[in-house]
């Protein structure tokens, strides 16, 4: 796996995946999300692919899913994570809160590599809203 990142000037940076896919960084988050939105960004995806994967095969009929990402960080350089909370909000019919609850765990502490790829001191937390989606 390969991404090449070119420097565009001030604090923003251009990222070419080996696909071929685009995505601007940039340290003042005016042109695109700063590296730390970037890294809430990817967390956020990564879980949410997951989640939605892990109730598909449990045959809950998901409709929507939004995951917000809030984080605390350290005051001292190099101001990075030390707390993550992640709201996962799920539509769908018939969608059961075990289910979410598993597939959030499943995430976790298996399937997710952007989280299993963080420092193991961060603390993570999880807030589940379940809305049931209207009827066809």
């Amino acid at each position: 796996m390969e991404v090449v990142v070119t420097w565009q000037g001030d604090q923003r940076f251009r990222a070419v995946t080996r696909a071929g896919a685009e995505l601007v960084v940039d340290g003042e988050s005016a042109g695109g999300p700063s590296p730390m939105e970037t890294l809430q960004i990817a967390l956020a995806t990564c879980m949410g692919i997951d989640i939605v994967d892990i109730l598909g095969k449990g045959r809950q009929d998901v409709t929507a899913c939004v995951l917000r990402v809030s984080g605390s960080r350290s005051e001292k350089p190099p101001h990075r994570f030390t707390a993550l909370h992640l709201k996962v909000e799920v539509s769908g019919r018939n969608v059961t809160i075990n289910k979410v609850d598993r597939a959030i765990k499943l995430s976790r502490d298996t399937y997710c590599s952007v989280w299993n790829s963080m420092a193991p001191d961060i603390d993570l937390s999880f807030e589940v809203e379940l809305l049931e989606a209207a009827s066809a």
